[in-house]
Parts: structure tokens; sequence; C-alpha cells
């Protein structure tokens, strides 16, 4: 179901993925994810935790805001249920912090597994003694209005990555991985394939292997050596 119209529409009913798949995504990190994912599907480095300690894994609920606006996602936090990460669209725009402290206070109370923002948040020493996973590009103290456009649970881009209400977000101190739910079942095998072979090169290492035999190899087809 959805209300509204272009601009100003929300949607309330998005497609979760399994706790068994959310599950699984938590025993990687984000290098590991996007390695599975033949490098893709991190969002811009400047998104990142506001603790080095957070690690968020769960479906996306996607909040689009008009910049300097932040009407949507107040109500997005009545939209997410337990678990959920909202995802903010403020098109990279950090002269106003979408949220603050009762934001955060909010979607703690609802349970909700974290906030991904392209954009700026504020009152960081209160988020840090809240302890609710945010991450975001930037920190300055003005805050936002509440007027609108916006929307909830549409497509959005944050931090240069498509994101579709229901995508699993992981986010450590690394950065934040967008995951498809179509693409799970490639992904944990290549996830493993590409940990066995770091397994591999870190025995190789202790051993004396310092470079890999790959390296050569490669420059040799180059016409390097």
């Amino acid at each position: 179901m959805s209300n509204g119209k272009h601009g100003f529409r929300i949607r309330y009913e998005i497609e979760r993925p399994s706790k068994e798949a959310l599950d699984q995504l938590s025993a990687y990190s984000t290098p590991n994810i996007c390695d599975g994912m033949s490098r893709f599907g991190a969002m811009d480095h400047m998104i990142k935790p506001l603790s080095r300690k957070y690690k968020i894994v769960g479906p996306a609920i996607t909040v689009k805001v008009r910049p300097g606006d932040n009407l949507m996602l107040h109500k997005a936090i009545d939209v997410a249920r337990s678990g959920d990460i909202l995802v903010v669209d403020a098109s990279g725009c950090c002269t106003n912090a979408v949220l603050g402290e009762l934001i955060c206070m909010s979607a703690l109370e609802k349970k909700l597994g974290g906030i991904v923002v392209d954009g700026a948040v504020r009152d960081v020493d209160e988020l840090l003694e809240l302890g609710f996973p945010v991450f975001a590009k930037g920190v300055i103290p003005t805050a936002c209005d509440k007027d609108g456009p916006g929307e909830i649970n549409y497509p959005i881009s944050c931090g240069g990555i498509s994101v579709n209400p229901g995508d699993i977000i992981v986010g450590d101190v690394n950065g934040v991985a967008v995951v498809p739910q179509s693409d799970l079942a490639d992904l944990l095998p290549n996830i493993e394939k590409k940990l066995s072979y770091e397994a591999r090169r870190k025995i190789e290492i202790k051993e004396g292997v310092i470079v890999s035999k790959d390296i050569d190899k490669i420059l040799s087809e180059k016409g390097v050596l």
C-alpha cells in the first residue's frame, strides 16, 4: 500500500530479507561483501560511522528528503520496523543536519537497526552516549525544516549507490555496503572463495612467499617481465 503523490508519497509495505540471510551477512565485513560483489556495492568513502564500534546489518527503509528538510525522516521512523535501517538520501548536502538527538532517541525506542545519511548530522556527543548506530557524511550544528517534499520506500541514491527498499545494508568501520536481495545467492559463495584465497596467502606470507606468484604472472602477461 502507498499513499500520496510524486514528491510526497509513502510506501508502507516492503519485501524484507529473511533472518537467515541477515545472520549470514552479519558474519562478514564490508570489505568481504564488496569483494564478493566484484568490488562494487560500497557507498562513498565519506559516509562513515560516528563510532568505530558500530556494525549494522538490516533491510533498508529508503528516505528521500529535500536538502535542509527532514519531514519524511520523522515519518520513516513510524513506518519502519524493529531492525530496519533508515537510509536517507539528502543529496549529499551538509549545510543542515538531517538528524540529531531526538530523532535517534525515537529510532532507538523503536528498536531500529541504525541510520545511514548521505548528508549531515548533529548532537554528536549525545548520539554517542545513546549508542545508536549512525553513519553520516558530515557533522554540522544547523537543524532542518519540516516542510518536504520527501518520499519513503521508493528507490534512492545514497553515497553514489542505488538503494531500493528491502536491500540489505551492512555497515562497519570501513563504510557501508548495499546488497540487493537478488544478489545473495551468488554473493555468499564469492565471499567464501575470496576468504579462502586470503587464508592461503596468510600462510604463504608467514612461510616466506612475501609477494604472490600471481603478481609476476600478471606482469608477464602485460610484457613487463
